[in-house]
């Protein structure tokens, strides 16, 4: 019996699907599976259950699995163990970002964070994915990912998971310079009711300003009218400077509402808002290595730096 078998045997449990197993592995699928079934002839039993759509546990597997967890985690401690005695820091850390973040990411510097981590730690191996922020909580909570930056759609953090907010601004409307609802003078505001039977274009189902956004909505007794979504709050306020729509976007830069010929009206009745946090399990990440990547990003996006540009609206 081999460790990287009953590693395998775990994830496609976990996965309950063989060709999602070896890519979380970052392995051929076929080596994936002849590795368990040689498990399986070890042990003179079935442990998957391969008949249906998806891969299930048998009644072995059922009573192997925990054991085959303890194992992994044995052989973490091991290592962990030996690398305190030589001063090593090593491992595996995956670090989430909500989809088009990287334009916000960079107002904390985050490419200069990441490579004074890899610096100070150079067996450290630094995994980055971008996806919405559902799925990546619903990563968090399976093991799959150690630390995200996600957008909130909620007041409260999710059951399980712990925060630290980086960014909160409230949400607008930018709207076309020639657009109905301008013509009152000095008019600086917008009522969510008002956004009923409006075309409206707004970030993808999942991220936190979507759910902001729909919850709003749902609460005035509507439901928005999504003409076009794009990751990008970039691309959104161009296409509504094209005249295509109310984009729903965080406040922008100072100067840039005018340089994209937008006008700008702040989202009240209720006020939004837009918040990008830090996000990882209360109960702490997996592995020493991701326990001092999480604090060093817990230091170091305290304070971002004033950002101007247009390039730094954060997908949250």
């Amino acid at each position: 019996m081999e460790i990287r078998q009953l590693r395998y045997f775990v994830t496609v449990a976990e996965e309950a699907n063989f060709t999602r197993a070896a890519a979380r592995l970052h392995l051929a699928q076929p080596g994936v599976s002849a590795q368990v079934r040689q498990l399986e002839k070890e042990l003179g039993h079935p442990l998957l259950d391969r008949s249906g759509r998806s891969v299930t546990l048998t009644e072995v597997g059922e009573a192997v699995l925990p054991y085959a967890r303890a194992a992994l985690s044995a052989v973490e401690a091991v290592r962990q163990t030996a690398d305190e005695f030589t001063g090593l820091l090593r491992g595996h850390v995956t670090l989430g970002l909500v989809s088009g973040a990287a334009a916000a990411a960079h107002a904390y510097d985050l490419a200069a964070v990441l490579a004074g981590f890899h610096e100070d730690h150079p067996r450290v191996e630094i995994a980055l994915t971008e996806d919405t922020s559902e799925r990546m909580l619903t990563a968090l909570h399976r093991g799959e990912l150690d630390i995200a930056i996600i957008g909130l759609a909620d007041e409260e953090p999710p059951p399980g998971i712990s925060l630290q907010v980086l960014v909160d601004q409230p949400l607008v409307a930018a709207l076309a310079p020639d657009d109905p609802a301008l013509t009152e003078p000095g008019r600086t505001s917008m009522r969510v009711a008002e956004l009923r039977d409006r075309a409206l274009i707004s970030l993808p189902r999942g991220t936190g300003i979507r759910g902001v956004l729909d919850r709003a909505c749902a609460q005035a007794g509507f439901q928005p009218r999504i003409a076009f979504e794009a990751a990008a709050p970039l691309f959104l306020a161009q296409l509504a400077a094209r005249g295509l729509g109310v984009a729903v976007v965080p406040a922008l830069p100072a100067g840039a509402a005018s340089a994209f010929g937008l006008r700008t009206l702040e989202i009240t009745e209720p006020r939004l808002r837009g918040r990008l946090a830090l996000a990882w399990r209360t109960d702490g990440p997996s592995s020493p290595a991701a326990t001092a990547f999480l604090n060093l990003l817990r230091t170091a996006l305290t304070a971002p730096r004033n950002v101007s540009s247009t390039s730094t609206l954060p997908s949250t």
